[in-house]
């Protein structure tokens, strides 16, 4: 084999605001109730940042974490990467502002938005750094204050989303060029635009002037869900040379519990190997899938040299997914 230079998570860290939002919170102020809510969406409770917390205040407080996870500080950042559908601003980039808030010299810095798949999106870019040699430091973060997107009088959408931030540091290593290396091993990425309307948010800058609200047909979006992640899940675990009975731990986007029972399903993944957050974090977006990989880590379900599997899938609609060894 010849030696190749891999993308290495060498830290996770994760940040989730104070204040939690319960079902019964809910009820209070849409037509929903608990039961409802869970018996659809396993959704418990979510949290909501505070009013004067923005997207990049959430990540960067998991930027902290995973620089620490990594044994890294914010001098060693050469790239941050930030995948967020709630940006700070229009302009400039959340991770430029991420960049001045942790201090980081200069360097690369630019936001991916793919919603919900955004994390995989751009760990996908990062690795297009890392691994041919641009980038020696990476800082991958997915933050979202989606509940700022949310329409209060609409409870098929507004119980789904919470807020929070997750991130990863990516960072160089030699590899043998197989399945035994460490690292990020194969990607699968997808986007069909015709669906849009499927999931979408309803205001811009360059239409309405507006934030607008997120708006979703749920049942097309579960069908669809279902089939594109398994899809795109084999296909990264092929280009990746790994068999589903070498995974270890599946870190789905935290969409729905049912969905999250679906794909697994489908893909024939025993449920216990599902990393499930969805019931205290609900939907946050491109989040989603560090947070659930912090926590799995903390707890001691994810080891080092363990095989995992990531898949996302949101408006766009956008999907994707990763296959690595931790």
């Amino acid at each position: 084999m010849t030696a190749v230079t891999r993308s290495v998570v060498t830290g996770v860290g994760a940040y989730l605001p104070e204040e939690v939002v319960t079902n019964a919170d809910l009820a209070k102020v849409v037509d929903t109730n608990d039961q409802w809510i869970i018996e659809r969406t396993g959704i418990h409770e979510r949290r909501r940042a505070a009013p004067d917390q923005g997207a990049s205040d959430l990540a960067v407080e998991a930027a902290k974490k995973a620089l620490a996870a990594a044994g890294r500080t914010p001098a060693d950042i050469d790239l941050i990467v930030v995948a967020t559908t709630t940006p700070d601003l229009t302009f400039p980039a959340t991770a430029a502002i991420v960049q001045r808030k942790l201090g980081a010299p200069i360097g690369i810095a630019f936001d991916v938005q793919a919603v919900c798949s955004g994390f995989v999106y751009a760990l996908s870019v990062a690795d297009g750094f890392v691994a041919r040699g641009l980038a020696k430091c990476a800082l991958v973060i997915g933050a979202e204050t989606m509940t700022r997107l949310m329409d209060w009088s609409d409870r098929g959408t507004c119980v789904l989303f919470g807020d929070g931030a997750g991130a990863v540091v990516v960072e160089p290593r030699e590899g043998k060029g197989d399945i035994s290396d460490q690292g990020l091993l194969g990607f699968a990425l997808r986007c069909d635009g015709s669906k849009q309307d499927l999931l979408f948010v309803d205001g811009g800058a360059s239409t309405t002037g507006t934030i607008g609200h997120l708006r979703m047909q749920g049942k097309e979006v579960f069908r669809n869900a279902v089939v594109n992640i398994s899809e795109a899940v084999e296909a990264a675990a092929k280009v990746a040379g790994v068999p589903m009975s070498e995974v270890d731990w599946f870190i789905p986007h935290q969409a729905n519990q049912r969905i999250l029972a679906g794909v697994a399903h489908r893909l024939g993944i025993d449920e216990t190997r599902v990393v499930s957050t969805a019931a205290r974090h609900a939907n946050t977006s491109a989040a989603s899938i560090p947070l659930a990989w912090a926590e799995a880590i903390e707890d001691g379900r994810i080891k080092r040299g363990q095989m995992l599997l990531l898949e996302a899938m949101g408006g766009g609609l956008t999907w994707g997914a990763c296959a690595l060894r931790y």
